[in-house]
């Protein structure tokens, strides 16, 4: 099971990747998780990366794909993986299609969970986050017993920094320029499975599970 998982911020995603590797037994595989544990093992390629990011400079693909190719031949990834906020570009998309015919591997299904932008940004700009032990809670859908109090270890809830109207309508902006060409592409190849995101997390997971099946 090689699945691609697309999302908005906001959207849900990471609760259904963390249920599909659950199910699975397959790794979840964040481009950003792993360009950090590349640069704190000193990898050829974390030293590489870590000269850009030092540098201000971002990352560039060859050494992101650098990256994708050592993690996806790790034993882990033998019975599948999730690919999460990755590709992000169609260029991206092509070079992990050159990198899996490589390997002879390819991709099974790619899931695109769809949420209005309007319903995202109420989503985050409602969400609290425990300043101790980083617990989630939402003015709205997940209400603490207490107001600004955190229901598991009784400290402060705070807004995330970046969880602000401008700072989201930006990524989100960022989000549907890079994905949209992508949604495109995948559609074409008939491995496209567009979702509305914007129902119960169980109904979203059941279908999910539907079109794996």
């Amino acid at each position: 099971m090689r699945l691609i998982v697309f999302g908005a911020p906001g959207s849900g995603k990471g609760t259904q990747a963390k249920f599909l590797l659950e199910k699975y037994g397959i790794p979840q595989i964040a481009t950003g998780d792993i360009l950090r544990t590349a640069i704190h093992k000193k990898t050829q390629i974390g030293i590489e990366a870590k000269r850009f990011i030092d540098a201000g400079e971002l990352v560039p693909d060859f050494t992101i794909m650098g990256i994708i190719k050592d993690r996806l031949s790790c034993d882990d990834c033998n019975k599948g993986f999730i690919l999460d906020g990755f590709p992000r570009t169609l260029s991206q998309a092509l070079a992990l299609e050159d990198l899996m015919k490589d390997m002879g591997i390819a991709i099974n299904k790619v899931i695109s969970l769809d949420v209005p932008d309007n319903l995202i940004i109420e989503r985050i700009t409602g969400r609290r986050i425990c300043s101790s032990c980083s617990a989630s809670f939402h003015v709205a859908f997940n209400i603490p017993r207490l107001e600004n109090v955190c229901d598991y270890c009784q400290n402060e809830l705070i807004t995330r920094e970046d969880d602000n109207i401008q700072t989201i309508k930006s990524r989100l902006n960022t989000y549907h320029k890079q994905t949209t060409p992508l949604i495109d592409f995948y559609a074409k190849k008939n491995i496209l499975f567009q979702l509305n995101g914007n129902r119960d997390i169980v109904a979203i997971r059941q279908s999910i599970l539907e079109e794996l099946a």
